[in-house]
């Protein structure tokens, strides 16, 4: 039985539910249903805190899925499982593979801004002024453009943004 039709939690049983309806019921061919009951699976594995089951599912998953916008979201799902381990630097190949697929994808962009600022603030920290300016300006510029698209999102950066003097007219509520 797949992991995801084993979950206990009610929200995600009916999750469950409407998404098998969901993939039976729209014309799509069987490789999209395998590579999408994979992600399905990937992401009840990874909400158990079993990264490992979840990174198989979620390779597997992207060698049969063909749809752009789906493998985006695939790679930004391993790109947060790497992130929470720990491996900063393979998170950010993940967040900039999915926008590769998916540029506008907010989530991705928030999280390689969260990662820079955070080799800012280390940089900072170790008195290596310049390259943490470097890391704090590629922050800004990812933050920027997140919020361009999702102006009401990620407020703690509008406000990081503003007291550092890097927000621009273009963005600001």
């Amino acid at each position: 039985m797949p992991r995801s039709q084993k979950n206990d939690n009610f929200i995600d049983k009916t999750f469950s539910i409407i998404a098998d309806l969901i993939v039976k019921i729209l014309p799509t061919n069987k490789e999209s249903k395998e590579a999408f009951y994979y992600y399905k699976d990937g992401m009840a594995a990874q909400s158990e805190g079993e990264y490992a089951e979840a990174l198989a599912c979620y390779y597997q998953a992207l060698k049969i899925e063909k749809d752009p916008m789906d493998k985006s979201f695939i790679l930004y799902n391993i790109g947060l499982i790497q992130a929470s381990n720990g491996q900063h630097a393979r998170a950010l190949e993940y967040y900039h593979e999915s926008l590769k697929f998916n540029p506008n994808l907010v989530q991705a962009l928030n999280n390689i801004a969260v990662i820079y600022h955070y080799y800012g603030n280390k940089l900072f920290e170790q008195s290596k002024l310049q390259e943490a300016k470097l890391m704090f300006d590629k922050a800004s510029n990812y933050w920027r453009k997140a919020i361009k698209l999702a102006p009401y999102n990620y407020i703690e950066a509008q406000n990081w943004l503003k007291i550092t003097g890097r927000i621009t007219e273009d963005i600001m509520l």
